[in-house]
């Protein structure tokens, strides 16, 4: 009986997983910038939704969980790194991508706690403002209110704006 029981959710999982792996990969692909770092970051997302597999299935916001597990394990993989912040006058493109991404994710830990969560959740992994605030457990006016502080704080940190991505 125990092993049918086994045999269902390992079944659950792997549907899930064909689908919430490449999600999480893609999220983390963004943050990082780096393959490797990002598999490794959508895989241990996944591990841990399969450690507690019974709980995370029943769960009506089940993506929305396993994406912000990844996308804090990719927070943490960047505040370990040790990211340079001088950019030279004279970059190529994909240079001066990178530096984009460097002085974004430099503005980004400068951030309230609560409104990188938030502004991560909604524009790096794409979630709805809705989603973004049945995850985090908050009403949706928060969430409207930390978006707005956000990129008002990442436009004054970046200060470029004619560089800045586009949030909207």
């Amino acid at each position: 009986m125990v092993r049918l029981a086994e045999a269902r959710r390992d079944e659950g999982f792997d549907a899930a997983f064909a689908v919430l792996f490449p999600r999480a990969f893609r999220l983390s692909y963004r943050l990082l910038g780096d393959r490797a770092a990002a598999e490794d970051a959508a895989a241990e997302a996944m591990a841990r939704a399969f450690a507690d597999w019974k709980r995370v299935s029943e769960l009506p916001y089940r993506e929305a969980w396993v994406l912000r597990v990844a996308s804090n394990i990719a927070l943490d993989q960047i505040r370990r790194r040790k990211l340079p912040v001088v950019v030279p006058s004279a970059v190529s493109e994909d240079e001066d991508t990178h530096a984009l991404r460097v002085a974004l994710w430099a503005a980004l830990r400068a951030l309230p706690r609560r409104q990188r969560e938030i502004v991560v959740l909604r524009y790096i992994a794409g979630l709805k403002e809705n989603e973004v605030a049945q995850l985090l457990g908050i009403s949706l006016g928060t969430v409207k209110t930390h978006v707005t502080r956000g990129r008002a704080a990442l436009r004054r940190l970046i200060k470029d704006e004619e560089q800045i991505i586009d949030l909207r």
